[in-house]
C-alpha cells in the first residue's frame, strides 16, 4: 500500500512491505489535519474515521483521553467473577500468552464495558503500558481513552487493528494494537474483547488472524459448556415433561430448547422473561414457568393465532393480539423499521442492509442493533433476529 494515497482499507492496519516510519509520519499528519479541520494528505481508514467522528461529535479531545479512569481492586474482582470470559482464560492463555512473551507483546482481556480484567505478556512492555494507565482496572472504552482496539472493537462489534496515530490520543502513537470481540454463542451478546498490543513498529498483519483464532477457540469452549448445561437441564426436566399433559418444552435462560414433548420444537425461542408471554410456534403465547436453571413452557387448549396490526400513519402504533392484547406507541424510527420488516417478508433482513434502508449506508449497524433491541423490548416476542423479521406464526396487517 502506498503511504501517500488512501488509507481506507479495513484490516489489517498495514500491509506487508510498508515503510512503517514513513507511514506513521503520514498518519500523524492525517490525524492532526482531521482534528483541526484542515484537509488531510490522505483519508483515514473508514473504521478509524468513524471513531474520530464519534469522538469529535461528543466533544472528546485527544488530551482528555490521557486521563485514565481506574476501577478499584474490589470492582475488578467483582467483574472477573461475573464475566463468562473467566471460563475461557485457559484457552486464551495457551493460545496467546507465550506468543506474546516471545514477540514482545502484551495480551489484554477486557469486559463488555472496556474495563481491563487481565493483562499478561512481556514484562518490559507491561511497564510501558503502566505509564499510559493501560493496566488491570483501566476503563479502555472508546469514550474514555479515544480510538483503541478494545473500545472501538466494542462500538463496532468488529475486529480492529490500529497503528500509531490512528489512535485518537497522541500518547498512544507509539503503539499498535489488535482487538476482537468475544461473543457468547448462546445469546450473541458481546462478552468483551481480546487484545494484543505492542510497539507501533512491531505491527504485523498476521496478528489479526492470531487474535481471531484465539477468539474462535474461546467461543467454541463456551458453546461446549452450553451443550453440557443443556444436557443437564434435559435430565432434570425429563420427569416434569413426562408428567405434563399436552405439548410442552423446556428451555434454558437464553431460550435454547433442552427438550420438548408433543410438538416439533425449534432449536431456540425468545429468551424467557418472568411474567412476559412467550411466543412459541405450535403453542402460541405461553407464560414460562421457572424450572431449575431453565423454564417450562406449555399451554392448555389450542394454539393461539398471533396478530400484529401496524398503524404507520401520523400517530404510529402497534397492536399485538393473542390470548391477551397490548398496544404500543411507535417512534418514527421504529415505525420505519417495522415497515422495512414487513417489506422484507419471511426472508428477513440483516443489520447492514437495514442500516442502508434507514440511513442510506452500511455504517450505522450499531445504531440499528440498539433500535431493534428497544423495539423487541416494547413489542415482545413477535420479532426474531438473525435475520431481523417477524416471528413464524405471526400474522401482520399494516394500515396507514
Amino acid at each position: 500500500m502506498s503511504t501517500t494515497g488512501s488509507v481506507r482499507h479495513r484490516l489489517p492496519a498495514v500491509g506487508s512491505g510498508v515503510d512503517l516510519p514513513r507511514h506513521a509520519r503520514l498518519l500523524s499528519q492525517v490525524h492532526d489535519a482531521v482534528l483541526s479541520g484542515r484537509r488531510p494528505p490522505a483519508q483515514p481508514r473508514e473504521i478509524v474515521g468513524r471513531s474520530w467522528s464519534r469522538l469529535q461529535a461528543d466533544g472528546v479531545s485527544p488530551d482528555s483521553c490521557e486521563d485514565v479512569v481506574l476501577a478499584d481492586c474490589a470492582e475488578v474482582e467483582a467483574r472477573r467473577t461475573r464475566t463468562a470470559l473467566r471460563a475461557v482464560l485457559p484457552e486464551l492463555r495457551s493460545t496467546l500468552t507465550q506468543v506474546a512473551e516471545d514477540a514482545n507483546f502484551i495480551v489484554v482481556i477486557a469486559d463488555s464495558d472496556g474495563v481491563v480484567l487481565w493483562r499478561e505478556g512481556s514484562r518490559g512492555l507491561r511497564k510501558a503500558a503502566d505509564a499510559l494507565g493501560f493496566m488491570e482496572g483501566a476503563r479502555w472504552s472508546e469514550s474514555s481513552v479515544g480510538t483503541n482496539s478494545i473500545g472501538t472493537a466494542l462500538v463496532e462489534d468488529s475486529p480492529v487493528q490500529l497503528f500509531s496515530a490512528e489512535h485518537y490520543a497522541r500518547s498512544h502513537r507509539g503503539w499498535s494494537c489488535t482487538g476482537s470481540p468475544v461473543h457468547d454463542p448462546r445469546s450473541g451478546e458481546v462478552l468483551g474483547v481480546v487484545d494484543i498490543s505492542g510497539s507501533a513498529m512491531s505491527v504485523h498483519p498476521t496478528t489479526v488472524a492470531l487474535v481471531q483464532t484465539a477468539v474462535r477457540l474461546a467461543e467454541a469452549t463456551l458453546w461446549q459448556e452450553h451443550t453440557i448445561n443443556l444436557e443437564k437441564l434435559r435430565g432434570h426436566a425429563s420427569p416434569v415433561l413426562g408428567a405434563t399433559a399436552g405439548p410442552a418444552l423446556v428451555v434454558d435462560r437464553h431460550g435454547w430448547v433442552a427438550d420438548a414433548r408433543g410438538l416439533a420444537a425449534p432449536d431456540r425461542v425468545s429468551p424467557p422473561c418472568p411474567g412476559t408471554p412467550l411466543l412459541v410456534p405450535g403453542l402460541g403465547l405461553c407464560v414460562p414457568e421457572p424450572l431449575g436453571d431453565g423454564w417450562l413452557v406449555r399451554r392448555e387448549g389450542r394454539p393461539t393465532t398471533i396478530g400484529v396490526e401496524l398503524d404507520l400513519g401520523e400517530s404510529p402504533r402497534a397492536t399485538v393480539r393473542g390470548d391477551t392484547s397490548w398496544t404500543r406507541a411507535l417512534s418514527p424510527r421504529h415505525a420505519q423499521i417495522l415497515r422495512v420488516l414487513t417489506e422484507s417478508g419471511s426472508a428477513g433482513i440483516d443489520a447492514a442492509s437495514l442500516s442502508v434502508s434507514l440511513f442510506g449506508d452500511r455504517d450505522h449497524v450499531v445504531a440499528v442493533r440498539a433500535e431493534i433491541s428497544r423495539l423487541r423490548k416494547s413489542l415482545g416476542p413477535v420479532l426474531s433476529t438473525h435475520p431481523y423479521r417477524f416471528a413464524d406464526g405471526v400474522d401482520v396487517h399494516v394500515v396507514g
